[in-house]
This record gives structure tokens, C-alpha cells and sequence, in this order.
């Protein structure tokens, strides 16, 4: 079973219909015991970083997330990915869930073309640069969609994917260990995205 952290935060309904879609079972809860039980993880998000964080320690989920890192496949996916660095500087600054290095930084801080608009939103290429499960039925070059205005940095070390932006290369996906992220959104990505999320359920 594929377990979707409810934490308040994303739109849940597009992803689990997109992995049901898939036949995955998938199921949308908070609780501490499912997310245990379950095969894998996602942890969705869109928002603010510090807000989002904030929601989820509510939850009293965190330590349930640490601990589930250490033995089964979790993906972040677009504020659910940027969760899992250590730190956030989106009004402020925040801790993040540490489990990859690396911190979360405002894109327009980076972009020399001022024409450039901030939210980076619609569609754009992923060039894989390291090669992994999580590609397995992906191709280099395909399109996917993205809505963010913070971008993933100094993180090189865990960086699956990347996408061009002006003069950034924006991080699209990364891995530490048993721990995946996507800042693009898989669910909205058409066919690409699917066949994305069907690797991730095999894992």
C-alpha cells in the first residue's frame, strides 16, 4: 500500500487519483499506525515552506517520517520535496525534515533575466543527470510541470534531474537513500508523469 500524508497541505484527490489510476492502493491518511503499515510514502505539499512545516509537526508525524526514511521508499513531491531539506527561506527561515542536505532558497534570488516570471509554472525539459529507479520509465528530455517560486540548492550530491530556467538549473528530482523528491509534479505531468509514479510504486 502507498500512503499519502494528509497533513493539511496540497491537493490530494489529483494524486491518489493518479495512482489508483495506475492500480496502485493507495490511501490519504494521518494516521501514525498506516503510515507504518504501508509499503511506501508521499509526502505532497503546496504552499509556504514555513506554514507547511508548522502543519505537519501539528500532526505529531515527524518522528513517523524520520523513522520511515530509514526502511521504505518516501517521496516529497514540489513543498513535499522541499520539506525534506534541512532548512527553508521562505518568509524566514525554517528547519526542514534534514533528511537530504542542501537548503531552499527563493528563485528570484538567482534569475538574472528580470523578463523571467516568478512562479516558475508550466511545463518544462528534465535532464536526467544521474541515472535511477525512479527513471525507469522515463525518458530523458521528457516534459514536466511545475508551479514553485523556491527552487532546491547546494545540493548537487542528490540531485537526480534538473531543469533549465534562464540561467538556473533548477532542481527537478532527488534521492538520498531510501528517500526520493520531485519539484515538479508527477501527477500533472500527462504520461511522463505517470510512468514517474509507476517506478516509485515498484520500489
Amino acid at each position: 500500500m502507498t500512503a499519502i500524508v494528509d497533513y493539511g497541505v496540497g491537493n490530494l484527490f489529483s494524486l491518489s487519483s493518479s495512482l489508483r489510476a495506475l492500480g496502485v492502493e493507495t490511501e490519504i491518511t494521518r494516521s501514525a499506525a498506516r503510515l507504518r503499515a504501508a509499503d511506501r510514502i508521499i509526502l505532497p505539499g503546496v504552499g509556504a515552506f514555513g506554514d507547511a512545516k508548522e502543519k505537519l509537526a501539528s500532526t505529531g508525524l515527524v518522528p513517523v517520517l524520520l523513522e520511515a526514511a530509514e526502511e521504505k521508499p518516501l517521496l516529497g513531491i514540489c513543498l513535499g520535496m522541499q520539506l525534506l531539506f534541512e532548512k527553508g527561506f521562505e518568509y524566514g527561515e525554517h528547519a526542514g525534515l534534514g533528511l537530504i542536505p542542501g537548503v531552499v532558497a527563493d528563485l528570484r534570488n538567482d534569475l538574472e533575466d528580470s523578463a523571467l516570471k516568478v512562479p516558475h509554472m508550466g511545463w518544462n525539459r528534465l535532464e536526467i543527470v544521474t541515472d535511477d529507479p525512479l527513471f525507469r520509465y522515463f525518458r530523458d528530455g521528457e516534459y514536466v510541470y511545475y508551479v514553485h517560486s523556491f527552487y532546491a540548492k547546494d545540493c548537487a550530491e542528490s540531485t537526480l534531474g534538473v531543469s533549465e530556467y534562464g540561467n538556473v538549473r533548477v532542481t527537478g528530482a532527488v534521492r538520498r537513500g531510501n528517500v526520493w523528491g520531485t519539484q515538479f509534479h508527477p501527477e500533472k505531468s500527462g504520461d511522463a508523469g505517470l510512468r514517474l509514479l509507476r517506478a516509485f510504486a515498484e520500489l
